[in-house]
């Protein structure tokens, strides 16, 4: 019989750190002791699937922070021309988007038994409050000034969501750059009320079919628009996700925030951040 002859233990090499009084470890450069200590659960004694339901929500902060954060790079990138860069970090944004779909299934794993159990100490508290989500939601482009009114027990916040309300989304940025490469976009785009959502542009579409008759004329545009095209995707089939997970959840209770629940999440699948970039799938091809 043959036996198994590899080692059980691995000797720690020599040069490998061992005394961190005076220097920095791992997690003090994370900060793991404020980080590891956010997990507090209201229930007592504590329920077990409360601690599951908040780090759920926190790692999902943490990865919004990021979309934020790679967002308004790839926004400022797109106002500066420099287009390279600014398609890095659509790239990054969207495995980003992918873990916090991938998220989602292990929420499922609370049933609505176990959920029922820690709902109550979740009072008022909803996803729909978080002010990074809506940030995403701007910075995209779905603009809605009656958000920004939930937090007003947050004054910094609300200053910096009117902020983003009233400045350029990553997508109007996108349509100034193709002004300044000489494609004819439509004027009524370039200065308008950012504060508003965008409409789709007829004059827009046919800027962008143009684009998609000839791609290899105009790689680099064909390129963000496909880039753009995936983001939006990668943001329904999370909302999509939400979904169902809410539904196998809850069914069709109320939202603790006060929403109707699972009615108000689907009417979201409904908004479009990029409409041109759909409408000109119509055209191709005629």
């Amino acid at each position: 019989m043959a036996t198994d002859d590899r080692p059980t233990r691995r000797e720690l090499e020599e040069g490998i750190e061992r005394d961190f009084s005076r220097r920095m470890s791992y997690g003090d450069y994370l900060k793991l002791d404020v980080l590891l200590s956010a997990q507090q659960p209201l229930s007592d004694p504590p329920l077990h699937d409360e601690l599951l339901f908040i780090i759920q929500h926190q790692t999902s902060e943490l990865w919004l922070k990021l979309l934020v954060h790679e967002l308004r790079s790839a926004r400022r990138l797109l106002r500066s021309d420099d287009l390279a860069p600014a398609l890095k970090r659509l790239a990054r944004v969207k495995h980003v988007q992918h873990t916090l779909t991938d998220q989602w299934s292990v929420l499922a794993t609370l049933t609505p038994s176990e959920y029922a159990e820690i709902r109550p100490y979740l009072a008022t508290s909803s996803g729909f409050q978080s002010a990074q989500y809506r940030e995403v939601e701007f910075l995209l482009g779905n603009k809605d000034a009656d958000m920004v009114a939930v937090f007003e027990h947050d004054p910094a916040v609300q200053v910096e969501l009117r902020r983003l309300l009233h400045e350029p989304s990553l997508y109007d940025e996108f349509i100034a750059f193709l002004h300044r490469r000489g494609y004819p976009v439509p004027e009524e785009l370039l200065e308008r009320d950012w504060s508003q959502p965008h409409r789709v542009n007829e004059g827009l579409v046919d800027v962008l079919a143009h684009v998609y008759e000839k791609p290899a004329e105009h790689w680099g545009v064909y390129e963000t628009c496909e880039e753009l095209v995936d983001v939006e995707d990668n943001f329904q089939q999370w909302r999509f996700r939400h979904l169902q997970v809410v539904t196998r959840t809850i069914g069709h209770k109320p939202g603790t925030g006060g929403s109707s629940g699972v009615d108000f999440l689907r009417r979201a699948l409904d908004l479009t951040f990029f409409p041109e970039l759909y409408a000109v799938r119509t055209r191709i091809g005629r």
